[in-house]
């Protein structure tokens, strides 16, 4: 007996452009397991070869903050002025970070 695609584990998809450093989010799909995922997302949403890495995760083991939780999760960054890179002098040969 086969399960229906609606039952499959939903996954989250990451696609990193030829052009970028950073993998984006580019949606989600339905597969039975990460093999199955990877090939879909591949098919989907690298279409035109601009990928070159793509991950997937499924979306039950994503942890992910509350809108709610707005004000305790970034408002006290803002007070902690060390972590603002105006206060470092980065070498030119570093690049881009």
């Amino acid at each position: 007996m086969t399960t229906p695609q609606n039952e499959w584990p939903l996954w989250e998809v990451f696609v990193r452009s030829k052009q970028g450093l950073e993998h984006k989010h580019c949606g989600s799909l339905h597969a039975v397991d990460a093999q199955q995922a990877l090939q879909m997302a591949r098919d989907v949403y690298t279409r035109r070869q601009e990928g070159v890495s793509i991950w997937v995760v499924p979306s039950s083991t994503i942890t992910a903050s509350e809108p709610d939780d707005k004000a305790e999760f970034f408002e006290p960054m803002a007070d902690k002025i060390y972590r603002h890179p105006t206060f470092y002098a980065i070498p030119d040969e570093v690049g881009h970070m």
